[in-house]
């Protein structure tokens, strides 16, 4: 690599703080918590113009896309403790900086499910139902069982990351990574929400689970390890058969 573009690139990484490297990810996860999870809860369903799968769909893909705009130039723009992952085992991310991320975006993915519980409870009679969680089993949208569910989180979560690391590698076409994220997880979400009700990210799951029915925090741990196990893959894959030099 050009000695000129090392210090270009350490330069760029002294302009930010840890702190505010953190304080992005947890904003850019709370985002993409209350965004995606909120539109799903308050206006998936709602009575005559409810926006449905595809709005939620679109819904998660707009919170990645606008937030990796807004932040994504101070933090990287992970909002995802998988993505970390995978851009660690990639090469793109330091491992010693991987415990403060997940922290960050766990942290973020918990305060936007608090709040949107305190607003989805704020009427009279209100039922929270599944609350936007994931699930495999009898806790699916679909029904779909645990088998389904794995390779649902693996694949799809595998590709999020080619796409990620595809998008922003060096030769990729400037300024347009995260349009190509955002409408990735979206295509993500029109897949899998019947299946697990979309995880690919073990913080959202997090966030709503903690206020949700019973059952996703038993099955909380599943959407921690698959999406992980995805995500490693997917940066293994695109290192081994994609990746140049300069990458």
């Amino acid at each position: 690599m050009d000695w000129r573009l090392l210090i270009q690139i350490e330069e760029k990484a002294l302009q930010h703080s840890t702190i505010q490297k953190l304080s992005a990810e947890f904003l850019g996860t709370f985002w993409l918590t209350f965004g995606g999870c909120g539109s799903a809860v308050l206006a998936a369903a709602f009575p005559e113009v409810g926006i449905g799968l595809l709005g939620v769909s679109l819904a998660f893909g707009l919170t990645v896309l606008t937030g990796a705009y807004a932040l994504g130039p101070v933090s990287g723009g992970h909002f995802n403790p998988a993505v970390s992952v995978g851009l660690a085992v990639g090469g793109r991310f330091r491992w010693a900086e991987l415990p403060g991320y997940v922290i960050a975006q766990t942290l973020g993915a918990i305060v936007a499910g608090f709040i949107l519980y305190q607003i989805a409870t704020g009427k009279a009679g209100a039922e929270i139902g599944g609350f936007a969680t994931n699930g495999f089993g009898e806790h699916s949208p679909g029904g779909y069982g645990m088998t389904a569910a794995i390779w649902t989180e693996v694949v799809l979560t595998a590709m999020f990351l080619v796409v990620i690391l595809g998008a922003t590698a060096r030769r990729a076409a400037p300024g347009f990574g995260g349009l190509a994220i955002g409408l990735a997880l979206t295509l993500i979400h029109l897949i899998s929400i019947p299946v697990t009700n979309t995880s690919v990210n073990p913080a959202r799951s997090t966030g709503v689970a903690l206020f949700g029915p019973s059952i996703a925090i038993d099955q909380l741990w599943f959407f921690w390890v698959m999406p992980i196990v995805g995500a490693a893959v997917g940066a293994l894959l695109y290192k081994v058969t994609l990746a140049q030099q300069g990458d």
